[in-house]
């Protein structure tokens, strides 16, 4: 069999945010609203995943477990955003498919970012082809301010036109008849937004979403406005998808290519979501479509960690798997002709944190956190409970703290919290943090947490009551925390396996390196 070309659309801060999704959820649910036909066409023309999630909710640790195919702690300084490096000695499935499969690897976009190691994990520049521009990372942005010269219609057909100039970019670099790995990167769905423009732009009412949040966010115009332009900007990544598809068909490559869809965990900007091990965190889209390979219309209910993809490739590429890939290859899922729960012993997915940007006082802290999701429970380990695990609220935690401005709070990241992005959402929640109906949700978004939380997901699919002190469910309690301990034990997790814990430390805490 011929070597398969690998595209990867990778979108960074997309959730679970695809109208394929509808189908499987009630009435309610966002993905109601929405209309993706392109990642629909990817999953009706191949398969869906529906228990897909990010090894970390914080894009260059889960980047990190993707393009290595390992837990983010496996990573040196990859398990953590600020202050990152890449370590070159590490296999990545990129770099494996170039020098050991022959190759031709190229992205637009972000892979992966920080630091003095700028998309080491991808090649760097040498692979980037995005000569025509990275306005569609700013999209509803770009739209917005030239909407009145050119009308919305035209200026969005910039934008499209300028990630397929990117993408000819590179197919026309690569050599005749060799395969190719490419990596569609866009970032526009991070924040900010222009506020607004869900309705202006894609014309999705914000008050069409009214009994649609989720419960722990204050159902009111102002998020249900920002949520209303989060799911705006995921249609204009669905609409980057039909160009990648457009483009493999003019080429003839479409079907002898392994297109694969996912983001690197959920909303932005939103309490317990991005930052956060809870499902509105880590939950994400993730379908796949290989004609000839993959049967179509089947849906999957295993679970599957995103890190699973680095060895998939791997063996799609027909190279052999590094041995430093701890994941576990989604071929045999992706080959089976079977829907449902195909292989039994994928019924949880393991996730963690440590540090994001969030600065304590007296020096960078992380806020480690791990947790086990299974189909029925959430239970997660804080191992240090008295930090703040959105980051330093700098000053609002004393009394007649002055408070910061909206604008801060709307758009200045490091405002307070600085482990929630900026966003109206923020702004409002803690404009409003003393109302009665606002109090409590407060706390759960932005309050410390006790070391154990376990969420009874049939009960409870909001995870809003932490039951992990209720006598019974010590049973469900100790037996998940077993089944967490031994993974971070088995894959040797700092975390656990060292004392005193090199993220306690610099470079892991402390300013970032220069």
């Amino acid at each position: 069999m011929s070597k398969p070309n690998i595209v990867f659309a990778f979108a960074d801060d997309w959730g679970r945010y695809a109208s394929a999704y509808a189908r499987s959820e009630g009435s309610s649910s966002l993905n109601q609203l929405i209309d993706t036909p392109n990642f629909d066409r990817i999953a009706g023309e191949g398969v869906l995943f529906t228990n897909a999630l990010v090894p970390a909710p914080s894009c260059t640790p889960c980047r990190s477990s993707i393009l290595s195919g390992q837990y983010f702690w496996q990573t040196g300084l990859g398990a953590i955003l600020q202050g990152a490096q890449w370590d070159e000695s590490i296999p990545t499935f990129p770099l494996e498919l170039e020098m050991r499969g022959g190759y031709f690897i190229g992205y637009q976009y972000k892979v992966w970012s920080p630091g003095r190691t700028l998309n080491a994990p991808y090649g760097g520049i040498r692979t980037r082809y995005q000569s025509a521009g990275i306005n569609f990372n700013q999209f509803s942005h770009w739209v917005t301010r030239h909407s009145d010269e050119l009308g919305i219609e035209a200026a969005k057909q910039v934008l499209y036109d300028e990630t397929r100039a990117n993408f000819r970019e590179f197919l026309d670099a690569r050599p005749k008849e060799q395969p190719f790995c490419y990596w569609w990167g866009p970032t526009n769905t991070h924040r900010t937004w222009e506020t607004g423009s869900g309705k202006t732009l894609w014309k999705i009412e914000p008050n069409e979403l009214k009994g649609r949040l989720p419960k722990f966010l204050p159902d009111v115009p102002e998020i249900r406005e920002d949520a209303a332009d989060y799911l705006g900007e995921c249609l204009a990544v669905d609409n980057g998808l039909g160009i990648l598809l457009d483009e493999l068909e003019r080429i003839g490559e479409l079907d002898n290519t392994l297109f694969v869809v996912s983001g690197d965990h959920g909303i932005p900007g939103m309490p317990r979501a991005k930052c956060n091990l809870y499902d509105i965190g880590c939950e994400v889209t993730l379908a796949a479509r290989w004609p000839g390979q993959i049967a179509p219309r089947r849906v999957v209910d295993d679970f599957v960690n995103l890190m699973d993809l680095a060895p998939t490739f791997c063996e799609a590429g027909q190279i052999q798997v590094p041995q430093s890939m701890t994941a576990r290859s989604l071929m045999p899922l992706l080959t089976s002709n079977e829907s449902g729960q195909i292989d039994p012993t994928r019924d949880f997915v393991v996730t963690g944190r440590e540090r994001h940007v969030a600065f304590a006082r007296e020096k960078y802290l992380p806020y480690p956190q791990r947790a086990i999701r299974t189909e029925d429970y959430i239970y997660i380990v804080n191992f240090e409970p008295d930090r703040w695990p959105m980051g330093d609220p700098k000053g609002l935690d004393q009394p007649n703290a002055a408070l910061p401005s909206y604008e801060d709070l709307a758009y200045d990241t490091f405002a307070t919290y600085p482990d929630m992005d900026a966003s109206p959402t923020k702004a409002y929640m803690i404009q409003h943090r003393e109302d009665l109906d606002v109090e409590p949700l407060f706390e759960l978004g932005f309050g410390k947490r006790p070391r154990e939380e376990l969420y009874d997901l049939k009960r409870d699919p909001d995870y809003l009551e932490n039951v992990a002190e209720r006598s019974e469910y010590s049973n469900v309690r100790g037996e998940l925390e077993g089944r967490l301990l031994t993974v971070l034990e088995g894959q040797n997790d700092p975390r656990l396996m060292e004392q005193p814990c090199r993220y306690e430390f610099e470079p892991y805490a402390g300013p970032p390196q220069s």
